[in-house]
């Protein structure tokens, strides 16, 4: 008996990651609230913050956190930007088809959220494991990239076993510092607006590359 409960085990993780990744083809837009916890080596606490998110699939974000927000990170197909509104600053970082580099790699980790195909996601990841908690599956990833490894050991994804929507993402760090994301009231395919995912900053910001040759 318990060998054919260990022989059945990986089958079913199986089954259950591909239900879950096609769950994923009818979905197009996404919303939730965003708390975010990061915890360091150096720090006693973690420091949390609330926030919101907005997705179009596949290459396109808006995450604002703090409440009126100190962070905006804004995703299009050829770039992404980082907003301090408050320090009247904002980073922009090429994520050109032939450039390479962290920025790159973290944001493929974090797409894997919402994956298109199993083909595509093993090509960028190895499944290291899936447990189940109370309806809440956790499928751990790392990447096969040794460049995205020397910045990201391991990218967590928790979603529910019922309709397979989002509950967390969990990034932990080469250096031993995390990053966990926890969504709630998630709406599914709602209408938005392309101008979400703009920023259009006063004169008196100041814009970098910091990556740009």
């Amino acid at each position: 008996m318990f060998l054919l409960l260990s022989l059945n085990r990986p089958a079913a993780a199986a089954d259950l990651v591909d239900a879950w990744i096609a769950a994923q083809a009818g979905l197009r837009t996404w919303t939730a609230d965003i708390v975010q916890t990061r915890s360091f080596k150096t720090l006693a606490q973690p420091l949390v913050s609330s926030g919101k998110v907005w997705i179009v699939v596949p290459d396109r974000f808006r995450w604002e956190l703090g409440q009126p927000p100190q962070t905006i990170a804004l995703r299009q197909p050829a770039a992404l930007t980082i907003v301090y509104p408050r320090l009247k600053h904002a980073e922009k970082y090429s994520l050109a088809a032939t450039q390479t580099g962290p920025w790159k790699d973290a944001l493929a980790l974090l797409e894997a959220s919402f994956p298109r195909s199993r083909t595509n996601l093993e090509a960028q990841f190895q499944i290291l494991a899936l447990t189940q908690t109370n309806g809440v599956a956790s499928l751990s990833l790392q990447p096969r990239s040794a460049a995205a490894r020397k910045f990201i050991a391991r990218l967590e994804i928790g979603f529910r076993t019922d309709d397979f929507s989002p509950v967390s993402t969990a990034l932990t760090f080469s250096d031993g510092s995390s990053l966990r994301n926890e969504f709630s009231h998630a709406v599914v395919n709602p209408s938005l607006a392309p101008q979400l995912f703009e920023m259009k900053m006063e004169p008196d910001f100041t814009v970098v590359e910091p990556l740009k040759p």
